[in-house]
């Protein structure tokens, strides 16, 4: 069992105000909280420590490198469906005492009784181990030169590799009016890799990425990294092959793994609770209705193990949670921050997050899933005569109101009577999310996570998530191509 010095709690006090450096005590810290939030509904204080770094090799040549610290601290006050924010890049008692003065404008005249603090948690999702002291940049920088070697050994045709490795330890404390306090250790790291070949003229590209929440260890091993360049090369052979995509609607089977993306945008996105309180989500006003096929069951869930996505409480201080979102078809859920939960008369389900002490906190997704179903990849090929099977994704585009999507396949084939066949370049899928999830007409028997590298962006904040889903097939989505 960890000692008292070392849990959460500890190590951030050592960070905020233990330090002999510190320029605000705890004590200082709450009381002003208090006084700022005495006539809020909600709020509080949240502290952060952020150490990152990345290096990239790009062409044999180490080209760009970087390490940075962020110290810094939020003050929120919520005062009905009104939020007060004040934020500074330093933890000291006058940075604190003018953002009081601040976020207290928010709550003048208000009289609303203070909420309920979340309710505590032990469990522990992660290593809570700071990443970054275990690497040092030689080993990082041979690490990506080996990539290099042996992504050029592996075929003559490949002309450029890219590789990068980030990793970064957050650290935060969040606290309430009452003075109740809760911590969080949070690891993230990831690597990347993309590799460009040419032939007869031709260039093209394939990547892959892996990350999560551990140490480095569990990306930079050799059989890790090698399997990582040839998943990247695979890809970037196989666009050499492809041929112009088709055109106009037709059923689509999607792989397992990563394409859960078009479900997070698509899906996810209105399943958000600020959407569905100010009713400009597709899905409003919807709760308890079939909005999708039968067999189509999704959650968040940021308690899964050692995910990108994962957070042990969310950066309000509620602990992570699994929430049924879509069951058997019918909308049973929707991802609380505390504000919207409240307004909404729903309980907070750990999804209030924010990119960094500079934001306000919203609902947001950690690992949004669709569970898996009984039929098999092979079931669904043989299913289709003339169809695409789209396995890897790159951008898209969804409008959250009307629920309309534009995604890019960058790794897609054609099924034609039943089998795959060649690889086509230029596919993407058009379509409406509501829509599509009518649409499924098998969820296969293989749920797969993505490999740790999403990054969700929403109101120009980015945060870690990860996406999931079984095979899929869908009947009659628009597919855009170049074929004639």
């Amino acid at each position: 069992m960890d000692s008292i010095a070392d849990t959460p709690l500890a190590v951030t006090d050592r960070l905020f105000f233990d330090r002999p450096d510190a320029a605000l005590d705890r004590a200082e810290a709450e009381r002003v909280t208090g006084e700022a939030l005495a006539a809020a509904d909600d709020g509080e204080l949240f502290l952060e420590y952020r150490e990152s770094e990345h290096l990239s090799l790009d062409d044999g040549r180490i080209r760009s490198a970087g390490f940075d610290t962020q110290l810094g601290f939020g003050l929120r006050a919520v005062a009905g469906e009104a939020t007060g924010y004040a934020h500074a890049g330093e933890v000291s008692k006058d940075a604190l005492r003018r953002a009081a003065a601040t976020v207290r404008s928010v709550t003048s005249g208000h009289s609303g009784a203070a909420s309920e603090p979340p309710r505590s948690t032990n469990t522990r999702l992660y290593s809570e181990a700071n990443p970054l002291p275990a690497m040092e940049f030689a080993e990082r920088t041979r690490l990506l030169g080996a990539i290099d070697a042996y992504a050029r050994g592996k075929d003559s045709r490949v002309k450029q590799v890219m590789a990068s490795l980030f990793g970064e330890w957050q650290a935060v404390q969040i606290l309430r009016a009452d003075g109740s306090r809760v911590a969080d250790l949070r690891p993230l790291v990831r690597l990347n890799v993309a590799v460009v070949v040419e032939a007869d003229g031709r260039r093209e590209t394939g990547s892959f990425g892996t990350g999560g929440r551990f140490a480095y260890d569990r990306v930079t091993g050799e059989a890790v990294w090698r399997e990582a360049v040839d998943e990247a090369l695979r890809q970037a052979l196989v666009n050499l092959e492809s041929r112009p995509a088709p055109a106009g609607e037709m059923p689509v089977v999607l792989g397992a793994g990563w394409p859960g993306i078009l479900l997070h945008e698509a899906i996810g996105h209105g399943l958000e609770g600020d959407f569905n309180r100010k009713k400009t989500s597709a899905f409003s006003g919807l709760m308890g209705q079939r909005i999708g096929s039968k067999g189509v069951t999704v959650v968040d869930d940021g308690t899964i193990p050692d995910r990108r996505g994962s957070i042990t409480v969310d950066d309000e201080g509620t602990p992570s949670s699994r929430t049924v979102l879509i069951e058997d078809g019918v909308l049973t859920g929707f991802m609380q921050d505390r504000l919207n939960a409240r307004l909404m008369g729903m309980r907070a389900t750990g999804n209030g997050r924010r990119q960094s002490y500079a934001h306000a906190p919203m609902p947001r997704m950690t690992n949004t899933i669709m569970l898996a179903g009984e039929h098999t990849q092979e079931e669904m090929i043989r299913s289709v005569s003339r169809g695409l099977f789209a396995v890897n994704f790159g951008g898209g585009q969804v409008d959250i109101t009307s629920g309309k999507f534009v995604f890019s396949a960058s790794e897609a084939y054609l099924i034609e009577d039943g089998r795959v066949t060649a690889p086509v370049k230029g596919a993407t899928l058009i379509g409406n999310g509501p829509d599509s999830l009518t649409r499924v007409e098998m969820v296969g028997n293989d749920m797969a996570l993505d490999p740790g590298i999403g990054t969700c962006g929403k109101d120009g904040q980015g945060v870690p998530v990860g996406v999931g889903q079984p095979t899929l097939k869908l009947g009659g989505l628009t597919v855009g191509g170049t074929a004639a």
